[in-house]
């Protein structure tokens, strides 16, 4: 049997206060009735049914309910695609997020992700990292939690894997993923945030990133880091974290002297525009607030999830089929009587 229980759906406050209103009125009834029962014609009868009556309506208040499991879950037709690069000038300590504190580049773009993932609510989201490759770190999913947390552990690469920055990596990644949810969700409105320096210090061209046009309603390159750039630290090997090495930085070999990383904003407006997006570079007074989708739709549909999630289904009518019927009988005993008196 499924377990019952009160969810007013007026609220705890309101719902409460109206439901003792009427346990104080069917005292009163009571009270009246056992006061005057010598001087006035009220049956004990009647007195049961009006009592009856403000009892089941304090019932009602409280919203009596039955307590559902289910794996469903209705969310936001909005599809969101986040790509984050990890490459070691994420690790500069120039970029700005909200405030005027300096940050690395990296827990800016942690920031900017658990911005989007708040901004879109009930949407689904996929998590994808680049470096020396693309990866993707989480396919689609409605759990937000998931890719905050995901979020929470993206470090940047360590300095012996990476071979220069090269803006195209994530692209067959992009490629494929996006493919396959469009092909999935046809409806859906797609939404791609990439979120980078800039920086492109490979000799091999850049890629265009107009080939996923086909696939995206909308996207936004965010920019993270300063004209001014700083330098690089080197970032340990064999750590999970890409711990970084104090005082180490990364040396510019045409110079042998510590490199200096700078955002590169023509670079991520070019990708914008190949995508047919928006730019955005975050800062002080410049946040992801300032970039989200006017085209997130505003359909929805079911989704079956792993996690179980508990739901209340209001069981209102048989109190108030009983309710009904006993203000019927009122009316008419209250007909009989006027008519008896006349």
């Amino acid at each position: 049997m499924r377990p019952m229980t009160f969810a007013p759906a007026l609220g705890w406050i309101a719902g409460g206060a109206i439901a003792a209103l009427m346990l104080a009125f069917a005292v009163a009834v009571v009270v009246v009735h056992v006061r005057r029962r010598r001087s006035s014609d009220e049956t004990l009868t009647a007195c049961i049914r009006r009592v009856i009556m403000f009892l089941l309506a304090a019932v009602m208040m409280l919203t009596p309910s039955i307590v559902t499991t289910t794996t469903s879950r209705a969310i936001n037709a909005t599809d969101v695609m986040v790509a984050v690069d990890v490459t070691g000038s994420m690790a500069v300590k120039d970029a700005e997020y909200g405030s005027s504190g300096t940050i690395s580049r990296l827990d800016a773009a942690k920031r900017i992700v658990k911005g989007i993932t708040s901004t879109y609510a009930d949407s689904s989201f996929a998590a994808l990292r680049f470096g020396a490759s693309g990866t993707l770190d989480v396919p689609l999913t409605p759990d937000s939690i998931a890719i905050d947390g995901w979020a929470d552990t993206l470090a940047v690469e360590s300095t012996s894997t990476s071979a220069g920055s090269s803006l195209d990596t994530p692209l067959d990644q992009l490629m494929l993923s996006l493919k396959s949810i469009r092909d999935q969700h046809p409806d859906d409105i797609i939404v791609l945030y990439v979120i980078t320096d800039g920086e492109q210090t490979s000799d091999t061209a850049r890629r265009s990133y107009s080939a996923l046009r086909r696939y995206l309603d909308d996207s936004f390159t965010i920019g993270v880091g300063s004209d001014a750039g700083g330098k690089i630290p080197m970032a340990s090997d064999g750590t999970a974290t890409g711990q970084q090495s104090d005082g180490q930085w990364v040396t510019d070999p045409t110079t042998g002297k510590p490199g200096i990383s700078k955002l590169d904003e023509a670079t991520l407006e070019s990708i914008a525009d190949e995508m047919g997006g928006s730019y955005l570079h975050v800062d002080a007074s410049h946040t992801i607030e300032q970039a989200v989708s006017a085209k997130a739709s505003r359909q929805w549909r079911l989704t079956q999830t792993v996690k179980r999630r508990e739901r209340t289904i209001p069981v209102i009518w048989p109190f108030a089929v009983a309710l009904g019927l006993l203000l019927a009988w009122e009316i008419g005993a209250w007909i009989a009587m006027s008519r008896r008196m006349l």
